[in-house]
């Protein structure tokens, strides 16, 4: 693939932080007297904004959903930010884009304070020229807002960039930016749920991303 820039999502792209996330969730929802010992039931949580998330599953008003949010980040800032890893062969593949001269950045709707965090304690934050997330009010946790804000912020040619990400939100926010989009399967998106965004590539595991950029 011939894109100079691309953009990688965080969450299910670069990092499985399923147990990071569901935990922290699962914390927060006890703080409202919500119990939920199925972690597995919290993994839709994992990408689409948490604010959103919270008020959509479980009815609750933006206000309450704000009081979980910062349940949650009283966890998740101590603990959850380490129950994470890095997928295997990630670190070669960034290594290897950089070696062929593109320029890296990661776009995520997580916070950029914990973003910069987790890249950091795992190491591939070298690897990236800037690391851009959404600030902790809430600005910019939508994909097509924070996509926009970076191109901006970067100069960046559309034309020449590409989003890689496991969920529809990382899709939308290319196509609405004028990206192209590769969407992967090894994440948490379901392919029915990437594939009726159109992505204009989709590859389902790792080992196939890496080899496309040759």
């Amino acid at each position: 693939m011939r894109y100079q820039n691309i953009l990688f999502d965080l969450d299910g792209t670069l990092t499985d932080p399923r147990e990071g996330i569901t935990r922290s969730v699962q914390y927060a929802l006890a703080q409202l007297d919500i119990h939920e010992p199925d972690l597995t039931q919290l993994e839709h949580f994992i990408g689409p904004p948490l604010l959103q998330c919270f008020m959509q599953t479980y009815d609750l008003s933006e206000a309450r959903a704000w009081d979980a949010v910062n349940h949650y980040r009283d966890r998740f800032k101590v603990t959850g930010l380490y129950e994470n890893r890095v997928f295997d062969g990630v670190d070669p593949l960034l290594a290897r884009l950089a070696q062929q001269g593109r320029t890296l950045y990661i776009a995520t709707s997580k916070p950029t304070v914990f973003a910069r965090e987790i890249a950091r304690h795992f190491g591939f934050d070298r690897h990236f020229r800037h690391i851009y997330g959404s600030e902790l009010d809430g600005t910019r946790t939508h994909k097509v807002e924070l996509i926009a804000h970076l191109l901006a912020e970067e100069g960046l040619d559309p034309a020449d960039t590409l989003m890689i990400g496991d969920r529809k939100h990382d899709l939308i926010g290319a196509s609405q930016n004028g990206l192209h989009a590769a969407g992967v399967g090894y994440g948490f998106g379901s392919r029915e749920e990437l594939m009726a965004e159109a992505p204009t590539y989709y590859f389902a595991t790792l080992g196939e991303l890496d080899r496309a950029f040759g």
